[in-house]
């Protein structure tokens, strides 16, 4: 390609007069007439110019605090009744699953505790709102968690019901900050882990936490729900 190229630029028509000593023009030797094209400004190295003089380059907007967000916010200020001071991080973009939690934050999937909202279905035919706490590593066997709460099934929730219970959207649910307090399980699986970490009301945000700091603020049973 390169010497097509060198072709191109180099094989251009010399002038069919050429200047003489004496100021004036004599024939091209080979009697082929030729013309130069004009000069003029050179473009092919437009794209690779630097930036002008005196001209910043733009800065990304910068990012948004989300320690002011009104979810964000209360999941804080009820972290702060239990004495909780959590180490809180804000994330580049929605982690709506633990795998893309885990990912930006540098963990495994089970280091995650993901905030699962149930329908709870008594055998009055009630539907209550139930939170599992599970470890990102695994699925949690809704069979077996109704067995052991002697409920008559489990129901994962749509988006209006965990909204509705939890004011939060999912992939941004807190395991505090509720509207009400909720019945809770915890995953003994997050009991392996010196730190753990939740969402914090927002899906960008997301706090450390241990897995006894779980069962204190929450209030919720210990359960092996894989």
């Amino acid at each position: 390609m390169f010497e097509r190229v060198f072709d191109l630029m180099t094989t251009v028509d010399p002038p069919s007069d050429i200047p003489s000593s004496d100021g004036g023009t004599r024939p091209d030797p080979s009697g082929t007439p030729h013309h130069l094209p004009p000069r003029g400004p050179r473009h092919y190295a437009a794209a690779m110019s630097p930036e002008p003089a005196g001209v910043a380059p733009q800065e990304p907007p910068a990012e948004r605090d989300l320690t002011t967000h009104r979810r964000v916010a209360g999941v804080l200020e009820t972290l702060a009744l239990h004495h909780v001071r959590p180490e809180l991080r804000q994330l580049p973009g929605a982690v709506r699953t633990a795998q893309a939690a885990a990912d930006a934050l540098g963990v495994s999937p089970a280091e995650i505790a993901n905030s699962l909202i149930f329908a709870a279905l008594g055998a009055d035919g009630s539907r209550t709102p139930l939170l599992v706490l599970a470890s990102g590593g695994h699925r949690v066997d809704t069979a077996k968690v109704a067995s052991l709460l002697e409920l008559d099934a489990l129901e994962r929730a749509d988006p209006d019901f965990v909204r509705e219970h939890t004011g939060m959207a999912i992939g941004g649910v807190a395991p505090v900050g509720h509207p009400q307090r909720l019945r809770t399980v915890i995953d003994v699986t997050l009991g392996r882990y010196d730190r753990v970490w939740a969402a914090a009301g927002h899906s960008h945000a997301v706090f450390a936490t241990t897995y006894d700091e779980l069962i204190r603020i929450t209030g919720g049973q210990a359960m092996d729900v894989a």
